[in-house]
């Protein structure tokens, strides 16, 4: 296999594996795979910027504005200024928020935990993704190192 077989094939797998999420987001009518990645993100009992959340989850500033405002709307989220940061709010679940993420992400989990107990050596193929992500950032930085 050469670089280009194996970044064709790496391509395939990660959209395989994010329309796999898309699809479970899907039947329980999420219309946007970023709206299930913004609860996932949320579900973890801590406070999150909207900055933090688009840089972790590579989700376009704009795209989560949306989002966020709309589950605001909703309110499924509650928005507090971060003391010191003029533009900058951290956004958590409320009570009403984590009983539908609760729901929605307890099957998800399930399933990931099985999916999970199969993998050998799951941290060393974290690490190896977190290591080729980062050897990846030339691509979007355009510069040779």
């Amino acid at each position: 296999m050469n670089e280009k077989e194996f970044f064709h094939e790496l391509g395939k797998c990660i959209y395989q594996i994010d329309g796999i999420y898309e699809e479970y987001g899907r039947n329980f009518h999420i219309t946007s795979p970023n709206i299930l990645w913004i609860l996932y993100s949320l579900n973890d009992n801590q406070s999150h910027s909207q900055k933090e959340i688009c840089e972790e989850w590579s989700i376009p500033r704009s795209t989560a504005n949306t989002i966020i405002k709309e589950l605001e709307r909703q309110q499924l989220i509650s928005l507090q200024k971060i003391k010191g940061k003029r533009r900058e709010l951290n956004i958590s679940l409320t009570k009403k928020g984590k009983e539908i993420a609760d729901t929605l992400l307890k099957d998800l989990y399930s399933r990931e935990k099985k999916a999970y107990l199969t993998i050998q050596e799951p941290e060393k193929i974290l690490n190896i993704l977190k290591d080729l992500k980062e050897k990846l950032k030339i691509i979007s930085k355009g510069d040779e190192q």
